[in-house]
């Protein structure tokens, strides 16, 4: 009895408050994930105030699309913005992980593919590149006809940090592919008989040319996976080798800010088309490390443990909600309903009081609008 007059005295008070303000609008939601099909999503906030969002594959053709958005929920799909085979285009295929940057009236998108100077025929040869042009979405055009610099390794994942200082660092991830690494892992993976070797990715940092063209000096290594099996980190980074999945344990899709004199750099570890794709992260008091890893590690990883239906997360940006307060990440995934297609989702996230990040997520409930 006391449950109905409390439900009868709620429903009063809602429709008296809807007569005072006539026009008040219902608070919207979204619910995860997005109908966006890309991977490896970043997104930027303009000086137009509109969210523009860039990702791996997304339906283009040897290139790059794009979609718009004024509230990161409603998406407009923008079409292709970019073309591997514009006038100065060097890639000839795999072009993965866009990220652009609004600096001086000019957009500027880096990105990884592989490049068609290959003598050796290598299976992977992965670079970085950078594609300029005056729009949002587009056209890029390759502002050289080879990418940023050849360390001698392939490479991918570029993420771009304009630090407080004017200066600019690139960091990206050196691939898997013929770099075998003595760990461990690497042994007890061999006394079970699954695999011979480890191959490793690992993510360097690099000053960059301010206009740029190239680099300065030597790249730095900031994040690799860890030797020692009793390493807090070794469980959650070593799952593709440890399931029989796969004969690699990957550190890449690195996303670096600055939060007070802090720099946060998330990562994502494992096989980016698994099930135990996931995002952790390291701090440092310079933008070239050296990085400590997080003992809160993995903030972001699949739920289907507790009954949910989210795997594969991984390779996020971070941006803000529109009145820039709540801090967002932006990432793929996958459910039981789209298989290994990666779709996108968006969920808060927050730095606590003693410097935690923590990723409120996956989610695929409702969510309020931040």
């Amino acid at each position: 009895m006391h449950k109905v007059l409390l439900s009868l005295i709620s429903c009063m008070m809602l429709m008296h408050l809807s007569c005072q303000n006539p026009d008040a609008q219902p608070t919207k939601t979204y619910t995860n994930p997005l109908n966006v099909k890309f991977g490896d999503p970043f997104v930027l906030r303009a000086s137009d105030g509109k969210y523009y969002m860039y990702g791996t594959g997304g339906g283009a053709k040897k290139g790059f699309a794009a979609y718009s958005s004024e509230d990161l929920i409603d998406w407009k799909y923008e079409g292709q913005v970019y073309y591997g085979n514009n006038e100065n285009g060097w890639g000839v295929g795999d072009y993965w992980a866009p990220e652009v940057y609004e600096r001086n009236g000019k957009f500027y998108m880096f990105y990884s593919a592989q490049w068609k100077e290959n003598p050796n025929n290598e299976k992977e040869n992965f670079k970085i590149g950078v594609a300029v042009a005056d729009k949002p979405t587009g056209p890029f055009i390759d502002m050289q006809n080879r990418p940023i610099f050849d360390p001698g390794y392939p490479i991918i994942d570029a993420n771009v940090l304009f630090n407080d200082d004017g200066k600019v660092y690139l960091y990206y991830s050196r691939c898997c592919y013929k770099h075998p690494v003595e760990s461990e892992i690497a042994d007890w993976a061999r006394k079970k008989g699954w695999f011979k070797e480890i191959e490793e990715s690992w993510v360097y940092g690099i000053e960059m040319k301010p206009d740029f063209s190239g680099v300065i000096g030597e790249p730095v290594l900031l994040l690799r996976p860890p030797v020692k099996m009793d390493d807090k980190q070794a469980e959650w980074e070593s799952r593709s080798v440890t399931s029989n999945e796969v004969n690699r344990r990957w550190t890449e899709g690195s996303f670096i800010f600055k939060h007070g004199d802090t720099y946060y750099m998330m990562y994502s570890a494992n096989f980016f088309g698994g099930q135990n794709y996931a995002v952790g992260y390291a701090t440092s008091k310079h933008p070239l490390g050296p990085f400590t890893k997080a003992a809160n590690n993995p903030i972001l990883q699949k739920n289907t443990a507790s009954g949910g239906i989210v795997t594969g997360t991984g390779h996020n940006s971070v941006t803000y909600s529109p009145d820039g307060k709540t801090m967002l990440c932006v990432y793929h995934g996958r459910t039981n309903k789209t298989g290994d297609e990666r779709v996108v989702f968006i969920d808060k996230m927050r730095i606590t009081e003693d410097g935690l990040l923590i990723v409120d997520g996956p989610t695929t409930d409702p969510q309020q609008v931040p």
